[in-house]
């Protein structure tokens, strides 16, 4: 039986990734580090899941992964280097209006803090760092999961110090057996639509609620840009997988939509589907993106403004490595006009509820 160590408890992935490992792989228990902010959300999390699975046990440790030894005592840290084997580094701030200071504290010096503990984990089998396929900033073209090319630029901040912080698990392959999964814009699931925040293309969904009763809803912009969109379940099946198969050690994956749809095309979906109405006309993207500078605009709306990014942004991820690893898995990425449908009646049934809700700032 295999005991993991988890950040990111309890968050979405995490808690999906758990209960992936608890139902179809051989993990009996798992231990969680979470800031005391968290601990509350944390228990009650822990107790829907072990409300399913009952012989299993999850440990919530208090810690904080930006301090040396993560904060943790020498006992606590012996302890689990006695027991762990398998670690899921999730923990980072992924909001894309975050600030500089505060994204480079918990993505890149916490992932620091992180590197430095696995590395005296005698029992390891596996390090799964979580990073973003778009550690390629503002690269263009068809982008390779064997590539960590620093670009001219970065979109925003998140960006950037996922990329600082994917440099720093890289260096490690060479003595640690490292996956790095490079997930797309994660969405819900796509069976149930279930999700706990409406970010990502989610802002669209919200803008175009807001808008509904107008006679004409128009396209943004003239794109032909695709727009690279994944299910959760996609991502902790697959990654779950991954974690298990040793041909992963070493791999770098894009967890991404091989077959993803045009921005246009995605949002006439989401327009037909809230509506009933097709979207008709196009509003500038430069004045989209100078509407939604001002702060109340984008707050009514609730779009945030460096969401418009990525609807003018023409890169393509190259899936190569995900496809031969998953080849026998019997795991695909569930196309995303099909089962907007089911994301869209999630979220109708949730918009109201600010607990999903995105504070824009």
């Amino acid at each position: 039986m295999t005991t993991a160590f988890f950040t990111g408890f309890p968050g979405f992935i995490a808690s999906r990734i758990i209960r992936e490992a608890f139902e179809k792989y051989n993990y009996d228990r798992v231990y969680t580090i979470v800031l005391a902010t968290q601990l509350e959300k944390a228990e009650k999390e822990k107790k829907a899941i072990l409300s399913q699975f009952p012989d299993k046990e999850i440990v919530l440790i208090e810690g904080d992964i930006t301090l040396p030894q993560l904060d943790l005592n020498d006992e606590t840290i012996i302890m689990l280097q006695d027991q762990v084997e398998v670690v899921w580094h999730l923990a980072a701030i992924y909001d894309l209006a975050v600030p500089r200071p505060i994204a480079w504290k918990v993505n890149v010096h916490g992932t620091e803090m992180m590197n430095l503990f696995v590395k005296e984990l005698p029992l390891l089998k596996r390090y799964m760092y979580f990073s973003t396929a778009y550690v390629a900033g503002t690269r263009i073209g068809n982008l390779l999961e064997t590539e960590l090319v620093p670009p001219e630029g970065f979109k925003n901040f998140y960006e950037e110090t996922k990329f600082e912080a994917e440099l720093l698990v890289e260096k490690m392959k060479d003595h640690i057996p490292v996956t790095i999964i490079r997930p797309g814009i994660v969405r819900g699931d796509s069976t149930t639509g279930e999700t706990i925040k409406f970010d990502g293309p989610y802002f669209l969904l919200n803008m175009i609620n807001r808008l509904r009763r107008l006679p004409i809803i128009p396209y943004i912009g003239y794109s032909t840009t695709k727009i690279n969109v994944v299910p959760v379940d996609y991502i902790f099946k697959a990654s779950m997988y991954l974690s298990e198969l040793e041909g992963a050690i070493g791999a770098t994956v894009h967890l991404t939509d091989p077959n993803p749809h045009p921005v246009q095309e995605v949002y006439r979906a989401f327009v037909k589907e809230i509506t009933g109405k097709t979207p008709k006309g196009h509003i500038p993207l430069n004045i989209a993106q100078a509407s939604l500078g001002i702060h109340a605009i984008r707050k009514k709306l609730g779009v945030e403004y460096e969401a418009l990014d990525y609807l003018s942004w023409n890169a393509s991820f190259d899936t190569t490595v995900a496809t031969t690893l998953l080849k026998d898995s019997g795991i695909e990425c569930a196309d995303f006009i099909q089962t907007i449908p089911t994301m869209i009646q999630y979220y109708e049934e949730h918009k109201n509820n600010q607990v999903y809700q995105i504070q824009i700032k």
